[in-house]
């Protein structure tokens, strides 16, 4: 199956906060993921809106499936991974109720997005 991708601008952190923490005022932006668990609150966000003292993974980069993706569909995020995984690039997947997005960190985004390109998906700039 081949996909059509596109790059959001933002440069992301992936925050852990502790699981019974309110959310912060200092999340926002256009792409923003929130999930609790009973052992964390894990927050993707802009960055540079994340303070210094929070824990985060920062310089990720996300590339976004287009369009809305039927819960019937199998194999979506394994024909992206798996690419990547052959190309030793590591990947953060975060899913919404219309498609999927996939998050890399900044020093293989290039490699990614070549990867992606190679076995057939689009990326749109």
């Amino acid at each position: 199956m081949q996909l059509k991708l596109e790059p959001i601008p933002d440069r992301l952190a992936i925050c852990r906060l502790e699981p019974d923490e309110e959310l912060p005022s200092w999340v926002s932006g256009d792409f923003v993921s929130l999930t609790r668990t009973k052992e964390e609150l894990s927050i993707v966000c802009r960055q540079e809106l994340v303070p210094e003292e929070i824990l985060c993974e920062q310089d990720w980069r996300g590339l976004r499936v287009v369009g809305q993706l039927d819960f019937t569909l199998v194999g979506i995020i394994a024909s992206l991974t798996s690419t990547l995984a052959e190309r030793g690039v590591s990947v953060f997947v975060v899913s919404t109720y219309d498609t999927d997005y996939l998050l890399i960190k900044e020093e293989s985004f290039a490699v990614a997005k070549s990867a992606l390109a190679e076995v057939g998906h689009t990326i749109n700039e």
